[in-house]
């Protein structure tokens, strides 16, 4: 999945375009998560964006629980701590500005999320290997990616790309437009 060139990263001036009505149509957020998170869960939301899936994180994990989002981008998460802000859950996120080679966030988490994003990452074999760090034994690492930028041949790749890390594939959830893996350690 690499190409030699740097990954296109969407900018932060098309942040609408990763949450509007049409894509809370597509995706609906609980749904999908639901099945994963539980109150006092410890959630990394990686590529965070705009917070699309932000707020409904910090609900479901509850006011014991907490959420770090991180991104590559300071516009994208100044628009997710808006969307937090107004939904009331500020007290349970917490932002985090990745660097350009790793996610470098402190600590273990439960819960990662990475919905869209694994594409835009220049060295997916490194990522994976950070997500084995980050991740508690008995910890899920949702990755979601779309099927118009990724290609059969390409997820393929990234299936050895993540066994290679030492990631194991339990599960493929279906999720619209999307291919899909559930991943343990």
């Amino acid at each position: 999945m690499s190409s030699g060139k740097p990954p296109y990263v969407c900018p932060v001036i098309f942040a609408a375009t990763l949450d509007n009505f049409f894509r809370r149509m597509l995706h609906n957020r609980e749904i999908i998560l639901k099945p994963y998170i539980s109150r006092g869960m410890r959630v990394l939301d990686l590529g965070c964006g705009p917070g699309f899936f932000t707020s409904v994180l910090a609900k479901l994990a509850g006011e014991e629980g907490r959420v770090v989002a991180a991104d590559i981008q300071q516009g994208m998460l100044d628009r997710m701590l808006a969307a937090v802000r107004k939904n009331g859950f500020e007290g349970r996120v917490e932002a985090h500005l990745c660097g350009s080679d790793s996610v470098g966030v402190p600590g273990k988490f439960d819960f990662i999320l990475a919905f869209w994003m694994v594409h835009e990452v220049p060295s997916r074999e490194r990522l994976f290997e950070e997500l084995r760090t980050l991740i508690n034994a008995d910890g899920r690492i949702l990755i979601v990616e779309p099927k118009f930028h990724v290609t059969g041949r390409a997820f393929r790749t990234m299936l050895s790309q993540v066994e290679s890390a030492g990631l194991k594939i339990i599960d493929t959830p279906k999720v619209p437009l999307s291919r899909t893996l559930l991943l343990s350690v």
